[in-house]
C-alpha cells in the first residue's frame, strides 16, 4: 500500500505544480513529478506478491507480469525526450519574451495585440 500512496502524494503535487506555478521550469518539473507518479503506480500494480520472473521452472506457480515494466522503460524514454522539448521550448520563449513568467509572457502578447488593433 505504501507504494499507492506514494503515487497518489506524488500525483497530487505533480498536478498543484503545474497549476499553481506561472514558472514554465517549473510546470515543465510538475509534469515530470506527476509522469514518475504513474510509472509508480503502473510497476506497483504489475508486481504480484511471491511471484518469480515468467520464465518455466519446476515448482513455480505464480508468476509477474513484465508487461507493465517494460511498457514504462518505453515510457521512461519517451518521458525523458518530452522533458527534453519543453525545456528546449522553454529556452526559445526565453529569447523571445524575455521572461518564462506566464503572466509577463501573456501581458507581451496582451500589448502587442492592442498595439495592431489600434493600428488598423
Amino acid at each position: 500500500m505504501y507504494n499507492y500512496f506514494l503515487a497518489v502524494f506524488l500525483m497530487m503535487a505533480g498536478f498543484y505544480v503545474v497549476i499553481a506555478q506561472g514558472n514554465l521550469v517549473k510546470k515543465v518539473i510538475g509534469l515530470g513529478m506527476f509522469q514518475t507518479s504513474v510509472f509508480i503506480l503502473y510497476i506497483s500494480i504489475g508486481k504480484v506478491n511471491g511471484g518469480q520472473a515468467p520464465i518455466l521452472t519446476e515448482g513455480v506457480t505464480s508468476y509477474s507480469n513484465p508487461l507493465p515494466h517494460v511498457l514504462m522503460l518505453t515510457a521512461i524514454v519517451v518521458g525523458v525526450a518530452t522533458t527534453a522539448v519543453g525545456l528546449a521550448l522553454v529556452i526559445r520563449i526565453h529569447e523571445a519574451y524575455g521572461s518564462v513568467e506566464e503572466h509577463d509572457i501573456q501581458q507581451r502578447d496582451n500589448a502587442e495585440d492592442a498595439l495592431l488593433e489600434g493600428e488598423l
